[in-house]
């Protein structure tokens, strides 16, 4: 069997290996490290939790122990998709390279510009950076790559997942050709082969069988709930998730929660924290220190439970979690591996639930035929006799329900309202009315009101200044006592325009007549 020291590490780099308590490196580290030694490329494929970190870290470690670092020229570039794997990688960093004086750097967004600024400036061997911080630091000017010996993209399907792809071949072609490249990804997609077979040359592949089943150590409960309304499928799962966390009382120390979307981390994190727990959201839309100060305090039992999206799911080794709860089936079903993961590490038993409703019937078979297993359903606590599954419920809020905010709110008032309450005229076509209303004025009459071709015809509707009267009501006031716009040029009030006319019936309007007698005229 392979050990660390029969791997040609330096001896300071070993001696920190033995501080951990780490005698045996994992496949994919033996199958990486003596290659990445030799300065040849490496392509690992293996899933994340394997030890891929330290299987680029402590050659490089080895590697860049001689030499010296230049202001703004980083010897090393390590890339991570998001903020908590590049913070990860740092602190194995920090870890391994006890003894050597290496200097590191960490760019990420949330972070102030200047700080990483002056480090960069100082110079730095290993910079460990998001794509998308780095570039804003490239194109600002206070970044060479031209210096880079070894450069690392670590989870590269990841990144592919997130967009970054195009940002990676950027950042490929900022970095010299002579460069030494580690590329570790979980999967070989379409994209992702493309990229190795123009950006890597004659690279060391080393393939770690995928990790598509669980571990024995994790007990998995799939908890099933057809809601009466599709509306109500959230709001059902919250009652769920707290009714399962009561039944476990003691034996739930912590938990990650993982939802879909970040809006319903939000809101999941909100009703727990409402019921009485102590529950934080995390994703990627707060701020880098807020997102550090909640895995800190999760970490050291000050947050007991994390509402989290898939931000969370990979890579990040928080030890000792003895629950996992998928809020959300997971869309693709090796994140659901991934999350799971989370719990049951280094031999410690753990407790993964799953809440499904109908919809997610599909995606549930894609994660069983992943793990070639099916997942043993639970009772649902709260729909079981003694639960509240049968008491009332109050219509889910737009805040409690994420997509509903996207229905029209104007829209569904006013179809709501009757016409009286959105302030709009209601024609009375009832007998009395029509028995009612004044006697219609002689024909002389409305031909003295209407107009003619010699005053203007269909213009006369307008003003001095060329405008329609609609315009100048616009303009000018031109509303009656309602609060609604008159249809009469320069406020003129309804008396001034005759009475309204109710129906037409065996009466003929005056001005079809003129029309006709017109018409007979020019024919004539």
């Amino acid at each position: 069997m392979t050990s660390f020291s029969d791997l040609n590490l330096d001896p300071k780099v070993l001696k920190a290996i033995e501080a951990t308590g780490y005698t045996t490196p994992t496949p994919i580290q033996a199958g990486a490290i003596a290659p990445a030694l030799q300065g040849r490329d490496v392509l690992g494929i293996a899933q994340t939790g394997t030890g891929k970190t330290a299987a680029f870290t402590l050659p490089m470690i080895t590697m860049l122990a001689k030499g010296r670092a230049r202001a703004r020229m980083p010897r090393s570039l390590v890339l991570a998709p998001t903020r908590e794997l590049a913070a990860q990688v740092a602190e194995n960093f920090d870890t391994y390279a006890k003894g050597n004086r290496l200097k590191k750097a960490l760019l990420i967004g949330g972070v102030s510009f200047k700080e990483q600024d002056q480090l960069i400036d100082r110079g730095v061997d290993v910079l460990i950076a998001t794509p998308g911080r780095l570039i804003d630091h490239f194109e600002r000017g206070k970044l060479l790559l031209t210096g880079v010996e070894i450069m690392v993209v670590d989870e590269a399907d990841r990144m592919l997942d997130m967009g970054f792809i195009p940002d990676i071949e950027r950042i490929f072609e900022m970095t010299p050709f002579t460069r030494q490249t580690l590329f570790f990804s979980a999967t070989m997609a379409p994209e992702i082969e493309r990229i190795t077979n123009k950006f890597l040359s004659n690279p060391e592949k080393i393939e770690v069988a995928r990790q598509n089943s669980t571990s024995d150590t994790i007990t998995q409960v799939l908890v099933e709930h057809t809601p009466k309304n599709r509306h109500y499928a959230a709001k059902d799962k919250r009652e769920i998730l707290r009714a399962i966390i009561d039944r476990d009382g003691e034996a739930c120390r912590n938990a990650i929660i993982f939802c879909n979307r970040k809006t319903e981390v939000d809101v999941v994190a909100k009703f727990l924290k409402k019921a009485g727990y102590n529950a934080e959201p995390i994703h990627g839309d707060l701020d880098q220190s807020h997102r550090t100060r909640t895995l800190d305090g999760f970490r050291d039992g000050s947050v007991r439970f994390l509402v989290a999206s898939d931000v969370a799911a990979r890579g990040l080794d928080i030890p000792n979690v003895s629950h996992v709860f998928n809020f959300d089936v997971p869309s693709h079903a090796e994140d659901y591996v991934h999350r799971i993961g989370r719990t049951g590490r280094a031999g410690k038993t753990g407790t993964a639930y799953t809440l499904s409703v109908p919809s997610d019937e599909k995606y549930l078979d894609a994660i069983e035929r992943l793990v070639d297993a099916k997942i043993p359903r639970g009772e649902n606590p709260w729909a079981a006799p003694g639960g509240n599954a049968d008491a009332p419920r109050a219509e889910p809020s737009e805040e409690e329900e994420p997509e509903r905010k996207s229905r029209s709110r104007s829209r569904t008032r006013s179809r709501a309202k009757p016409a009286e309450d959105r302030g709009e005229a209601v024609a009375d076509t009832s007998v009395e009315a029509a028995e009612a209303a004044p006697a219609e004025a002689s024909a002389e009459e409305r031909r003295e009101r209407e107009p003619t071709r010699e005053t203007g015809g269909r213009d006369s509707g307008r003003d001095g200044g060329g405008r329609d009267r609609e315009s100048s009501a616009r303009d000018g006031g031109g509303r009656d006592g309602g609060g609604r716009r008159s249809r009469g040029g320069r406020g003129r009030d309804r008396e001034d325009r005759g009475p309204k006319v109710v129906g037409l019936g065996d009466h003929v309007p005056s001005f079809i007549e003129m029309s006709f007698e017109e018409r007979r005229g020019d024919e004539a």
